[in-house]
C-alpha cells in the first residue's frame, strides 16, 4: 500500500465508486418505498392497528368504496375497542397564480384524525384549525411540483371549491400524489364523495388483545371486506408497487452491475499489482514465509482497503443524502443498510485479492535466483 501508492489510490477509487452508486440506489430506493407506504405510515398507528377494506385490495394506494355501516358493524366484533371511518378521494386543485394540479384528500373524524397527518409530521400551523371552514394541509415539497406557495393561509380552490391551506406538513407523501389531509365531510364535500360511503375502516383494538386474533375475527365475522394488520398491509402495498412498477429489478440491477464491475476492477489491479511485485514475493517465500503468511498479508491489504474506501463512500453518501434532501429526495440509512453496504465492501475488496493470492501461490521461491 505504501510503496505503490498510483495502484492503491486506483483501488480505493474503485472501492469509492461501487459503494457509492450502490448506496445511492438504495437510498433512492428507500425514499420510494417509504413513499409507497406513506398513506398507512403517515396514519395514527397508535388508535388504527387495523385497516378494513374491500376484500381484493392488495395496495394500500387504491382504496375501493365500502359501505359506511360497516363501522357500526365491525365496532361489535369481540377485540374491537373502537372504528373510525376514513374517507380516501382524488380531486383537482387550482392555485391563485392560475397553476393546476392532482391531489388525494384523506379525510377522518376530528379530533383524532386516524389517517393523519401524526403530529411529528406537521411543519406549521395546528391540526385543529382543520376543523375551520375550507381547512385542509399541504405538503411543503409539493410547492416546487406546483410551482405555487402552499404556506399557510394560502387560498385555493379543489374541484371549483373554496378552500384554505390551515397546516402546512413536512414528508407526509404518498407514492401516488400530493396528499392533502383534512375532516371526514370536507374531503366527501370537496372530493364528491358519496355520504353513505368510505374508503377503509380504521380500527383500534382493546388493551390486550393480540392484532392478529382481533383480524381473523373480523374476516370470520364480515362478508365482503378483509381486515390486515396496518403494517402489513404497508408491507403488501411495498412489495406489490415494487414488482408491479418495475422499481426493484431496475434498482437491484443497478446494485448488481456495481458489484461486479466493483470487483472486478479491483481484483485486476491488485492482480497487476502482485505481477509488479512478483519478485518480492518469491523472495519473501526464498526466506522462508509460507503460503498461509503470504495470503493472510494480502487479506489484510485488502481488508484495510476495504475499511478506507468505506469510510470515504460513506462519506460522500451522507452529503449527497443532505444535498438531495433540500429537493424532497427525503431518506436515512438503517443500521442494517450501513452493515449490509460495510459487507459488501469487503467482499468486494477482498473477494478481488482472490486474483492476486492465486498467482502468488502459483510462484516459485526459487523463480528470484533465475536472471
Amino acid at each position: 500500500m505504501r510503496y505503490d501508492r498510483a495502484k492503491s489510490i486506483g483501488i480505493i477509487i474503485g472501492i469509492v465508486i461501487s459503494v457509492f452508486l450502490i448506496g445511492q440506489q438504495l437510498g433512492i430506493l428507500t425514499f420510494l418505498t417509504g413513499m409507497m407506504g406513506g398513506l398507512v405510515d403517515n396514519s395514527r398507528s397508535d388508535i388504527g392497528q387495523i385497516w378494513v377494506v374491500d376484500n381484493i385490495t392488495q395496495n394500500a394506494n387504491e382504496l375501493a368504496k365500502i359501505d359506511e355501516g360497516l363501522v357500526r358493524e365491525i365496532r361489535s366484533i369481540d377485540g374491537v375497542a373502537n372504528t373510525y371511518p376514513v374517507v380516501v378521494a382524488n380531486a383537482s386543485v387550482k392555485f391563485n397564480n392560475g397553476k393546476t394540479g392532482s391531489v388525494i384528500l384523506v379525510g377522518s373524524e376530528a379530533p383524532l384524525f386516524v389517517a393523519g397527518p401524526r403530529r411529528s409530521l406537521i411543519q406549521s400551523g395546528e391540526l385543529m384549525h382543520l376543523n375551520e371552514e375550507g381547512g385542509v394541509t399541504a405538503e411543503y415539497y409539493d410547492e416546487s411540483a406546483f410551482n405555487s406557495s402552499l404556506a399557510v393561509g394560502s387560498r385555493l380552490e379543489i374541484n371549483g371549491k373554496e378552500a384554505f391551506i390551515k397546516v402546512q406538513t413536512k414528508n407526509a407523501r404518498s407514492f401516488s400524489g400530493a396528499l392533502m389531509y383534512t375532516t371526514l365531510s370536507k374531503a366527501r364535500f370537496y372530493g364528491g364523495f358519496p355520504e353513505n360511503k368510505i374508503s377503509t375502516v380504521a380500527v383500534q383494538i382493546k388493551p390486550g388483545y393480540d392484532i392478529k386474533k382481533v383480524v381473523d375475527n373480523i374476516n370470520k365475522t364480515i362478508y365482503g371486506v378483509r381486515a390486515w394488520d396496518a403494517q402489513v398491509l404497508k408491507s403488501e402495498t411495498v412489495s406489490y408497487l415494487t414488482v408491479s412498477s418495475n422499481i426493484g429489478t431496475s434498482v437491484g440491477s443497478l446494485v448488481v452491475f456495481a458489484i461486479i464491475s466493483g470487483f472486478f476492477i479491483i481484483g485486476l489491479t491488485l492482480y497487476s499489482s502482485a505481477l509488479d511485485r512478483i519478485k518480492d514475493y518469491g523472495t519473501l517465500k526464498a526466506i522462508g514465509a509460507t503460503n498461509g503468511y503470504v495470503r493472510k498479508l494480502i487479506l489484510t491489504q485488502s481488508f484495510l482497503f476495504a475499511i478506507v474506501g468505506f469510510a470515504l463512500a460513506f462519506l460522500l453518501l451522507q452529503l449527497f443524502r443532505i444535498g438531495v434532501q433540500e429537493a424532497g429526495l427525503v431518506f436515512h440509512y438503517s443500521p442494517i443498510q450501513l452493515f449490509a453496504m460495510f459487507l459488501i465492501t469487503v467482499f468486494i475488496s477482498v473477494g478481488g485479492s482472490l486474483f492476486a493470492i492465486k498467482k502468488i501461490n502459483s510462484v516459485e521461491p526459487a523463480s528470484v535466483f533465475r536472471g
